[in-house]
């Protein structure tokens, strides 16, 4: 059996475990050994011949993914990587199978601290409703009534093997511990006595920002039923006492101030062009004068990517059922905070970090890096 990092990620046996293995190797070939191949084509060949016939490559991505998707082997590189998503849920969902029910049990632990709060009659937003977000059978929003946790169980063990370790390893909470960062380089001093972190899932950056503000009352939201009982658990047997909700980000039922600090990671690219002003309409409502918003996403940015990082995104559009993937990158996301009334707002690249340290140099900077390496920041205060 493979030791797990907390008492309610489903446990492999060793035959799982092995097959685990194999999505992951066959992901880091497939991005590590031929990616790199349609990137050197696209960007060190097809880009200055389409230059020197007055063509700009960027601007010209999709009919360029038309052109690559005509060859066999960028064809076979599109199906293999899909197939490797494909079986990585497969995977992990017959390992949660055979377990649901003790994970079921240990969620329904009435002593475990926090609290989760779900509502049948919710309707998740289109977007996130209409397709499943990352292939993931289901979507964020699957949920198969009173006590049901294996949405949860089966995102939070899939999300080691979707970032290949890079995002913390099993406890997958990088992302967390760079927010808190950002937090100390931007604001030192402060220190937030509520916070709410917005599509939460199963509370990976949650109960890794709770850690740092042990005095806190923390709060987070998501869509999905399964998903919230799944993170309450979670986070009480890692010893953060959370409060989850079942929650839209663009209006929820919060008083107005009642937060010191909203944050989001990872979450906008999963919304759309409609939904993006809601949001940050409600991180203002909801944040008492002085409040914080944070919001992490992916370190890429439409007017400065590649021909050939535009040709992936529209890949993750497509065959990845991440819609909003490249309007994320084109939006003005920092005018849209402004516009939403924050001020001191700052937009730029967060060097990643596993544990945070308020005593740290400041190294929040203007100089974007690969994902997983910096973290794409945007910030702003409540006056």
């Amino acid at each position: 059996m493979s030791a797990t990092p907390h008492a309610m990620m489903p446990e492999a046996t060793h035959d799982e475990a092995a097959r685990f293995a194999h999505v992951v190797g066959l992901k880091n070939f497939l991005m590590r050994q031929l990616e790199p191949k349609w990137r050197s084509l696209v960007d060190e060949k097809l880009t200055p011949q389409l230059a020197a016939e007055g063509r700009d490559a960027k601007g010209e991505y999709r009919s360029l993914e038309r052109s690559l998707a005509r060859l066999g082997a960028y064809r076979t590189w599109q199906q293999l990587t899909v197939s490797a998503q494909e079986e990585m849920w497969r995977s992990v969902g017959e390992c949660v199978d055979r377990q649901l029910p003790e994970l079921e049990r240990r969620a329904s632990d009435p002593t475990a601290g926090g609290s989760v709060r779900t509502d049948p009659q919710f309707r998740p937003p289109r977007y996130l409703s209409t397709v499943d977000i990352h292939l993931m059978p289901g979507g964020y929003a699957d949920d198969r009534g009173e006590g049901d946790v294996r949405q949860g169980a089966v995102f939070d063990k899939a999300a080691a093997l979707y970032h290949m370790g890079r995002n913390g390893g099993e406890l997958n909470d990088v992302r967390g511990h760079t927010l808190v960062q950002h937090y100390f380089d931007r604001f030192p001093g402060m220190t937030p006595e509520r916070i709410l972190d917005m599509g939460c899932t199963v509370g990976h950056s949650t109960t890794a920002i709770a850690g740092y503000f042990p005095q806190a009352e923390v709060h987070g939201i998501d869509v999905g039923g399964a998903l919230l009982r799944y993170a309450r658990a979670r986070s009480a047997s890692l010893g953060a006492s959370i409060h989850y909700s079942q929650q839209n980000a663009e209006q929820t039922d919060f008083a107005d101030g009642s937060f010191d600090l909203v944050v989001s990671s990872a979450v906008l690219h999963e919304t759309s062009f409609k939904a993006l002003p809601r949001i940050m309409r409600e991180a203002h409502r909801l944040l008492r004068p002085g409040g914080v918003m944070m919001h992490l996403e992916v370190p890429l940015r439409f007017d400065t990517a590649s021909a050939w990082n535009r040709v992936r995104g529209l890949f993750e559009a497509l065959h990845n059922n991440e819609p909003f993937w490249i309007g994320a990158q084109q939006a003005d996301i920092a005018q849209t905070v402004r516009d939403a009334g924050f001020a001191d707002v700052a937009s730029g690249y967060q060097p990643a970090v596993r544990v945070a340290d308020r005593a740290a140099e400041p190294r929040f900077t203007s100089t974007p890096g690969p994902v997983h390496v910096v973290w794409y920041l945007l910030s702003g205060v409540k006056r």
